[in-house]
This record gives structure tokens, sequence and C-alpha cells, in this order.
């Protein structure tokens, strides 16, 4: 897909996330909203061998999403792509759905139950080893938070990976700068993130994450055989690409109502509108 397709796709992915999370009546909208784009070109240009005919091809690419309550953007994804029902997706939120508050492996597409935070680099290192240790040329890619990164189990799978050269990795950090608490650098300050993880070993790139041309630029541009994992800090805006919320703390976890869901919407569909146009 083309950087304005992609564009396109991530707008009606956003505009089915703003109505199913109201549906539902709970999510982690902003948190939801500031991957979006991230896990658009994750899935429809980036990671290879997926199949929503058998979810578990040996020779896909795999993903973790480290920061799991933000299971919302990735449940539209897959959808998008194929893996998940309309009618499915629909039941968030319902007694008796297969949909959690955090990725489940009962989902399609699902590689891991996620959501303790920390955890997602760690499993992500295991898998990117599997893969060097059976000589497969599948690649792992996670996705976490910014206030996740207080976590120390992250640094310490940080180190395995550049210990184990696993070039095959890329770690992605949605840096929205708020967290549950609010700014992060007032709750557990991590900047600056690229000299830290520079020190790790790790080949940093910073990138704009609320543009889909650097999104894309930056995911070509790894070179996967230099011997280092990747970690990519995606600057984001939380909330994105709904007026009200953007960057605004009590959206990580805010229900819209009725009023606040028609006018997101709107703002989406004058955007997706544009787009086609």
């Amino acid at each position: 897909m083309t950087t304005d397709e992609l564009t396109l796709l991530a707008e009606r992915n956003r505009k089915r996330l703003v109505e199913v999370v109201f549906r539902a009546k709970a999510g982690h909208i902003g948190g939801d909203l500031s991957c979006l784009n991230l896990m658009t070109a994750l899935y429809f240009h980036v990671m290879q061998g997926l199949d929503p005919e058998c979810p578990k091809a040996p020779g896909r690419d795999r993903f973790v999403l480290s920061k799991g309550h933000c299971v919302e953007a990735l449940y539209v994804t897959l959808e998008a792509r194929g893996f998940l029902a309309s009618d499915v997706l629909d039941t968030l939120g319902q007694y008796g759905s297969i949909l959690s508050g955090h990725p489940t492996i009962e989902v399609p597409g699902i590689e891991v139950n996620s959501g303790a935070l920390g955890h997602g680099l760690p499993i992500g290192v295991g898998m990117a080893l599997a893969a060097k240790m059976d000589q497969k040329p599948w690649r792992t890619y996670v996705l976490m938070g910014d206030g996740e990164q207080g976590e120390g189990s992250i640094y310490e799978a940080a180190m395995a990976a550049n210990r184990y050269h696993l070039d095959n990795l890329v770690a992605i950090i949605d840096r929205n700068h708020l967290q549950i608490s609010g700014n992060t650098e007032d709750v557990m300050p991590i900047d600056s993130i690229e000299q830290r993880w520079s020190a790790f070993g790790w080949q940093v790139t910073v990138l704009n994450g609320d543009s889909m041309a650097d999104i894309v630029r930056s995911f070509d541009a790894i070179d996967y055989h230099c011997g280092k994992p990747h970690l990519l800090v995606a600057n984001t805006t939380k909330g994105r690409g709904v007026s009200f919320m953007e960057g605004v703390a009590k959206w990580h976890h805010g229900v819209l109502n009725a009023e606040q869901c028609q006018q997101a919407v709107a703002e989406i569909e004058a955007r997706i509108a544009s787009l086609e146009s």
C-alpha cells in the first residue's frame, strides 16, 4: 500500500475504534489512538507472511502488544486485516465475548497473552532468539508504552537482545508522554531514551509517529543484518485525531458519551472525505 492509502486506512480504523470503544463503554482510547498509525503500518506494510486463513503460518512475522491495555487498537487492525470478523468485534464489552480488555490467544492473530507491563519485550526477545537458533527468517515486533519504561524487566531484556545480536527484533515505544498518573517525566523520567538504549547496544531511530510517511520511512530503513536489535521511538499524541482528546491525560481510559462520540466521528469522517477526494 502507498503512504496515502495507509493514511486513509488508519483514519477508517480510527473511526471504527471510536465507535467500538463507545459501544463497549470501556477501553483505553487515548493510547489506542496514539498507536493506531503504527499498528496500521505494521500490519499492512511491514510484517510479512500474515495469513488470516492460517493465523499460525510458520513463516509469519510475530507481533507482541506489550502495552496490552490498548488492545482495542489491535482489534480494529486485526478486523481490517481479515483476522477478526466484524460481528465478533461488535461483541467487545459483552458477556461471553472472546474479546478481553487485554490481548489473549483466543483471538485469531494474537500471539501471546499480554498486558502485565514489562513482559512484552522479554517475550519478544525469546521469540527472536528462537528464530535465530532455528535459522528462520521471520522477525519479531514489540510495541511498548512510554510509561511502561519504568519496568525493570524491559532493561534485562534489552541487555539480552544486545548480547545475542537480535537484529531480527524491532521494539517500538509509543512516546505520547502521558501515562495513567500524568506526564511520564513527572512520574518516572525516561529521557533521553535515545542515549539510554544506544548505551544498551541498540540501533535507535526517533520518528514522528503521527506521520504515516515518517513511520513507513523509518521501518523501511531498518538494517536487519547489522547485528544489533532495533528501537523505534515514535513521538505520538495521546488521543491522536480527536481534537478534545489530544494531549489530555484523562483520556488514558476515558469513556465517551454520545455527544463526544458524535463529535469524534464527525472529525474523522471529515478527514476521510478529504483523503478520498
